[in-house]
């Protein structure tokens, strides 16, 4: 082999190296990328003794179908580079808080419509009677920590009453105790005239309870559904706002 030979040879294998070292920070660039956190959301669903089997089925059913919407679908998937996660729980008493859905990352409607399916197909298991809101807060707080990196966090609590047992919803909502989350509801409100067991708890009072003793963080904000069968509307109309675009600005950072 001549000078020539060896001087091609030499060149040839710096290129290699230069491209595959390019490949690698290609490759790293998209990784990250593809790793970006747009939003964590975790769902808390009610199943306290005020909510009985019918009602828990329309509960779940309509979150299953709210998520699969072709609305809710489309915002979710909007921006493929920064997903959003997804954890879905169920709660009661203090010592009652029940993962359904663990932390999913929606990268495709296949996921999604995957994880409607399994709440479609949950089974109710015992539960205390009583209302611990305070506490479900605490287990979404908890949660949500375990997704710091991403760009927004948000607690989504479904209830059709005040808490009744355990820590004050007021007292474990405060900024300095769980940073930058946004805790948003969805409160149940039921037609007197179709449950009087509920009639003590009118929509308005709810909604006042809720506003003043739940809701924390910039833009918190509730939505009512008018019963259980109006939850499926009313979830995903608050899906669409949670949901609403970030900065694409955040892309670059």
């Amino acid at each position: 082999m001549d000078k020539h030979e060896k001087h091609w040879q030499l060149v040839t294998f710096s290129a290699f190296r230069s491209l595959a070292a390019a490949a690698l920070v290609v490759a790293a660039s998209l990784s990250s990328a593809q790793a970006a956190c747009r939003q964590a959301l975790a769902l808390g669903l009610d199943v306290s003794g005020s909510v009985d089997a019918e009602e828990y089925q329309l509960q779940l059913q309509g979150l299953a179908a709210a998520l699969s919407s072709p609305d809710v679908t489309s915002s979710i998937l909007s921006m493929p580079k920064a997903p959003v996660k997804l954890l879905v729980f169920e709660w009661s008493g203090q010592n009652y808080q029940r993962i359904l859905v663990p932390w999913t990352e929606i990268l495709n409607d296949q996921t999604l419509q995957n994880l409607s399916a399994e709440l479609r197909q949950a089974m109710r298991r015992d539960a205390p009677p009583t209302t611990a809101l305070g506490k479900a807060i605490q287990s979404g707080i908890r949660f949500l920590d375990q997704q710091s990196d991403c760009w927004k966090r948000t607690l989504d609590i479904s209830g059709d009453g005040k808490n009744n047992t355990g820590p004050e919803p007021h007292r474990v909502n405060l900024p300095e105790q769980i940073g930058d989350i946004v805790i948003n509801a969805l409160i149940i409100g039921v037609d007197a005239a179709s449950r009087m067991s509920h009639a003590e708890l009118s929509t308005n009072e709810l909604t006042a309870y809720f506003s003043n003793r739940v809701l924390s963080g910039p833009g918190a904000f509730s939505e009512v559904a008018i019963g259980f069968d109006d939850y499926e509307r009313a979830m995903s109309r608050k899906l669409l706002r949670e949901l609403e675009f970030i900065s694409m600005s955040q892309l670059d950072q």
